[in-house]
């Protein structure tokens, strides 16, 4: 059976287009609404903790069933019905309730759709990143669009956008092919002894904690701009360019991984993570060091996600690769993004923008010393796998 390259690809397109409009605008859409700091956090926390639990119900499901794509069409249709619902409501519980509610679905999605791609690539691995690159294509297309927008028109438009983009999302889902994953493993081998090895006790703190440090660039980075007096052109510009960046390493990832281990690649976006946070908190007047640390996304966010992606096939398997790359879903991006919100909320503004950006920093410097330690260095001959 042939890969479904475009119908893939053009999911990946979508749901990142609906990321381009949600991570950087949404905040600007909840201060242009009344809300504060603190509750802002608040609101993404919530989404964040729907991403703990959601996640792994829907990959212990999908492992059990083999309905990935069901599961994933069923998620996307009313993920779009729920978020339709921001066009029409008012005030904090509201808000509150429709974030639960999307963010459930919503959180569920992604994580199953990683599997669908890896179970039709089979033994193609490496051709994932050529794949998921589109994804960083729509990002950019839909920050730069959407900045455009918001020069001229009110934040009012952001939730007629997003639904747009997340019905286009489950519009594709009931275009692409049904896949099975051929199960090699020995039966007996089961997840809590694939979760208790160190390593990957390892891998899933670092993963959290270099996705906390990421919460307040993901939810107040906009924000911090426009209170510096950046454009929104100029906003959606250094988002994109933090996503261009990251589309140059997805092309050429396939020889990154030919030369460098899972551990390194994890090791040097964990020390460059440090770097970024720190030019982000600290020279905020100065544009083209805002430059460097946008390309400094291609490390931060794409060799750490490539690099979690493979290993969490490698750890789990095709046996365990729903609940896998769901866990990963759940305490990365769930519980390290639901904290770093809540946190970065919580002090923006009592002790600042160049406090919670340091903290970040300090926690992917927790993270570098945990994958150097632990993370195993047996992995160095990964590459030749991957490639």
């Amino acid at each position: 059976m042939s890969i479904p390259y475009w119908r893939l690809s053009g999911f990946y397109f979508f749901y990142f287009a609906t990321v381009g409009t949600f991570l950087p605008y949404w905040s600007l859409y909840l201060k242009d609404s009344g809300f504060n700091p603190v509750q802002i956090g608040e609101l993404f926390a919530l989404l964040g903790g729907t991403r703990i639990i959601a996640p792994m119900l829907c990959g212990w499901i999908a492992d059990h069933t083999g309905k990935n794509l069901r599961i994933i069409r069923i998620t996307s249709f009313l993920t779009a019905l729920l978020f339709a619902g921001f066009i029409i409501v008012h005030g904090y519980s509201w808000f509150a309730w429709i974030t639960i509610a999307f963010g459930i679905f919503w959180n569920s999605t992604l994580p199953q759709f990683e599997a669908v791609t890896l179970y039709h690539l089979k033994d193609q691995a490496h051709r994932y990143s050529r794949i998921r690159l589109w994804g960083s294509i729509g990002f950019i297309v839909s920050v730069l669009g959407v900045g455009r927008l918001l020069d001229v028109l009110a934040p009012a438009i952001i939730p007629a956008v997003v639904t747009s983009w997340m019905t286009l999302i489950w519009l594709v889902s009931l275009m692409t092919p049904a896949t099975q994953a051929t199960h090699h493993e020995t039966a007996g081998i089961g997840i809590l002894q694939i979760i208790k090895r160190p390593e990957v006790v390892a891998f899933l703190l670092a993963s959290m904690l270099l996705q906390f440090a990421h919460a307040p660039y993901y939810v107040f980075y906009s924000i911090y701009l426009k209170h510096y007096q950046y454009s929104a052109s100029l906003t959606g510009f250094l988002w994109a360019l933090g996503v261009f960046a990251e589309i140059v390493l997805f092309i050429y990832m396939r020889r990154v991984l030919k030369r460098f281990s899972l551990r390194a690649i994890l090791l040097a976006s964990s020390l460059l993570s440090v770097v970024r946070w720190l030019i982000i908190g600290w020279c905020i007047d100065y544009f083209w060091l805002l430059l460097l640390a946008q390309l400094l996304h291609a490390a931060t966010f794409a060799g750490v996600h490539v690099a979690a992606i493979h290993l969490v096939h490698q750890y789990f398997g095709d046996r365990h690769q729903g609940k896998g790359q769901a866990l990963y879903a759940s305490l990365g991006f769930g519980l390290g993004g639901m904290l770093g919100s809540y946190f970065s909320g919580y002090y923006w503004d009592s002790l600042g923008a160049e406090f919670v950006y340091s903290m970040a920093a300090v926690f992917c410097s927790i993270a570098f010393a945990i994958v150097y330690i632990w993370v195993g260095r047996e992995s160095s001959q990964d590459s030749a796998v991957l490639s």
